[in-house]
């Protein structure tokens, strides 16, 4: 009895383990297949915000109940080509030629990385920033970063490169509450998107990393240097 008591225990056991298990598996499913129905979806249709949006704005309404974001679409075409070179060359340089990952890049930032003893370079694509930006917390987990790799891997195969790049700069920060290139340009130089010089806009690239450091187009020698790299690298950029 003891022994047969013990089986039907660890059979129940199994039942319970292989039930959760499978729960999680189906949970998982679900997600993806959410973020997916979104992609689709977002292919045709503009986002009416992002996740990154959402919590930038918590945090600003736990300060000021009334606070509200600046945003505008705008569409691929009235977005300056200068702001679409600017960002690519600082952010991306092979955009075009990648499939959502960057792998010489990253190999070169974790050569450097491992130098240095410390995280001092990232490779993230700009298709790996809109994963991000459009559906994730800005947790530094492995399970956030396999969840943001299936992301881009969504993104890369169901929208063109002019598509990711019209939605990056949509929706990328650009200042304390400021997203996207039309509220970007309006607020930093009091001109819309598509009439960003190329000074204008490789300053905007310049400061994509740490855009709330930056008020209404303030430089830094840091920030002089960086624009200056960009300008030399924009004409050999490749844009969709």
């Amino acid at each position: 009895m003891g022994r047969a008591k013990r089986f039907r225990g660890l059979v129940f056991a199994w039942k319970l383990f292989s039930y959760g298990l499978g729960a999680v598996v189906l949970l998982a499913v679900a997600l993806q297949l959410w973020f997916f129905a979104h992609v689709l979806y977002w292919n045709r249709f503009e986002p009416p915000s992002s996740a990154f949006m959402e919590r930038r704005l918590d945090e600003l309404r736990a300060k000021n109940p009334a606070a509200r974001l600046r945003h505008q679409w705008v569409p691929y075409e009235r977005i300056s080509s200068h702001l679409k070179r600017a960002v690519v060359a600082a952010e991306d340089a092979r955009f075009l030629d990648h499939e959502g990952f960057d792998w010489e890049a990253i190999q070169k930032a974790m050569a450097r990385n491992e130098r240095r003893g410390r995280i001092v370079a990232g490779a993230s694509t700009i298709s790996q920033q809109l994963a991000k930006n459009l559906f994730l917390s800005s947790s530094r987990s492995w399970l956030r970063k396999g969840e943001e790799a299936l992301i881009t891997w969504m993104l890369e195969t169901s929208m063109s490169k002019r598509r990711i790049l019209e939605l990056y700069l949509n929706f990328a920060e650009w200042g304390d509450g400021v997203f996207g290139a039309e509220a970007a340009a309006r607020h930093h130089f009091g001109v819309p998107a598509s009439a960003l010089s190329a000074e204008q806009a490789a300053w905007l690239a310049a400061i994509l990393p740490s855009p709330r450091r930056y008020e209404r187009g303030r430089v830094t020698a840091y920030i002089d240097g960086r624009v200056g790299t960009i300008l030399a690298r924009m004409p050999a950029a490749q844009i969709p």
